[in-house]
C-alpha cells in the first residue's frame, strides 16, 4: 500500500484533482468558510481560494508520508512543475480541520 493509500478519502480526493485544470470538483473539496495557507499568505472562501488557484502553477504530486497528527493530517510531497526549484521535495499539507464531506483548514508549508 502506497503512503497515499492511508489518506482519508478526502484528502486522497484532494490530490487527484488538484494537479488537474480548475473545475467545480476541486473547489466543492472545500467548505465555503475554509482557509487555505500558502507561502504564509492565507486564502478565506471559495472565492479567495479560487484566486489563490489561478495564481500558482499546475504541479504533479509524488505523495512520501501521509502522518495523522493531534494538528491533523500531514501529507509529505514531492511536486513537479513548471516554477523554479522544481521538483521540490519534502512539501507539507497539513489539513487541520476536515470531515468526509469538506476541507475547512489546509496550509501548505516546507
Amino acid at each position: 500500500m502506497t503512503a497515499s493509500h492511508t489518506a482519508p478519502a478526502i484528502i486522497r480526493r484532494y490530490f487527484e484533482l488538484a494537479g488537474q485544470p480548475d473545475h467545480d470538483d476541486y473547489f466543492a473539496l472545500f467548505a465555503d468558510d475554509a482557509v487555505v495557507e500558502d507561502e504564509s499568505t492565507e486564502y478565506r472562501g471559495i472565492e479567495a481560494i479560487r484566486r489563490w488557484r489561478r495564481e500558482v502553477p499546475l504541479v504533479t504530486y509524488e505523495i512520501t508520508d501521509v502522518e495523522d497528527t493531534p494538528a491533523g493530517t500531514i501529507v509529505t510531497a514531492t511536486i513537479t512543475g513548471d516554477f523554479p526549484g522544481s521538483p521540490f521535495a519534502g512539501l507539507r499539507y497539513r489539513f487541520s480541520d476536515y470531515d468526509d464531506s469538506s476541507i475547512r483548514v489546509l496550509r501548505i508549508a516546507p
